[in-house]
């Protein structure tokens, strides 16, 4: 059994051994948001969760536990912005205007964006405050990484004031999968197709059911991409996890030098 790799499941010693011998923060986020009938809500983030423990197993330091909630809700989502979204809401058994309805939000879209970003930076600047060097975002919603990177650049930039005076100061990365592999796989991402239909058959079988498809030919809800989701196989899944984790971790390590 390999050495356990979370941070929230350790105890304090455990984690210092561990920072000491490869001080990387692996922080996944994502969100919770229809994936087809046949995947869970919480795909984006289970594929960004796994990526961060895969990560940390095999290339060092520590995961942390996956951020679900926070992200922007009045843009870049499946019940809100998809040309089928009135299917999903139907589905989900839950009044579209739920998702548009600014009157029904306590912040405006603009509003959001910046909340989210500035969350981001918190999360960095506390795992910095644990005495890490590097902290990478591991994103599973795609339209998040514009957020993350956002995120980082900001972090990265008070960073440098901080070593400007002489004080040490974590550098931030962030990364998603696909964009990693993209030329290694013509069929690199997608929402809910067989990319990400893939991915989750690897790491929770359980929860997925491809019985959930409508035949070939049908229209899918919510779902699609270069490789039908009826094609996908744990195999796949794992395979291309593997390949982005494996330049994910190429990439933290490079920072950390």
């Amino acid at each position: 059994m390999s050495e356990e790799y979370r941070y929230n499941l350790l105890r304090p010693a455990q984690v210092v051994k561990r920072r000491k011998e490869c001080p990387i923060a692996w922080l996944p986020i994502g969100n919770i948001e229809w994936h087809g009938k046949h995947n869970p809500l919480g795909t984006d983030t289970l594929q960004s969760e796994r990526m961060a423990n895969l990560c940390a197993e095999r290339g060092g330091g520590l995961a942390f536990p996956p951020l679900y909630m926070g992200e922007p809700r009045l843009s870049a989502l499946m019940e809100e912005a998809a040309a089928d979204r009135e299917d999903i809401c139907r589905e989900m058994e839950i009044p579209p205007e739920y998702f548009t309805d600014l009157e029904r939000w306590p912040v405006s879209p603009f509003e959001e964006i910046r909340h989210y970003q500035l969350l981001l930076v918190r999360c960095l600047a506390e795992v910095q405050s644990l005495g890490f060097k590097v902290g990478v975002i591991v994103v599973g919603h795609y339209p998040l990484i514009d957020h993350a990177r956002a995120a980082v650049l900001q972090f990265n930039k008070f960073c440098g004031r901080l070593r400007a005076k002489g004080q040490d100061a974590m550098l931030a990365y962030a990364c998603i999968d696909y964009l990693l592999v993209a030329d290694q796989y013509d069929v690199a991402g997608d929402h809910a197709g067989g990319w990400e239909t893939s991915h989750i058959l690897a790491s929770h079988p359980e929860c997925v059911d491809l019985n959930e498809l409508p035949p070939r030919g049908e229209k899918l809800i919510g779902a699609g991409g270069r490789l039908d989701p009826r094609d996908a196989t744990a195999e796949f899944g794992q395979e291309t996890m593997d390949a982005a984790v494996e330049i994910a971790i190429k990439e933290a390590k490079f920072r950390l030098k």
